[in-house]
């Protein structure tokens, strides 16, 4: 899946053009490294988003394609 699609489905970023805006100005990270919005998200992957001065890390638990708001927290984990 899609990085911008994961960081909207699971609710990390709310809007997917938001998501889109953090890829292309440097702000999200996988892995440690700048990733683009079109990157491909696996299970395991460590997720670095910036916002402003906080960072927030999480570890991708699963992948779908849609979820409810409950269901969006079973998709990451905070480190």
């Amino acid at each position: 899946m899609r990085l911008d699609k994961f960081l909207k489905v699971s609710r990390l970023i709310k809007r997917r053009t938001v998501a889109n805006e953090a890829c292309d100005a440097g702000r999200v990270l996988v892995n440690g490294k700048a990733a683009k919005a079109s990157l491909n998200v696996k299970i395991g992957d460590i997720i670095e988003i910036q916002f402003g001065s906080k960072t927030v890390k999480a570890e991708v638990l699963a992948i779908q394609e849609t979820s409810k708001k409950e269901e969006a927290k079973e998709l990451f984990r905070y480190l």
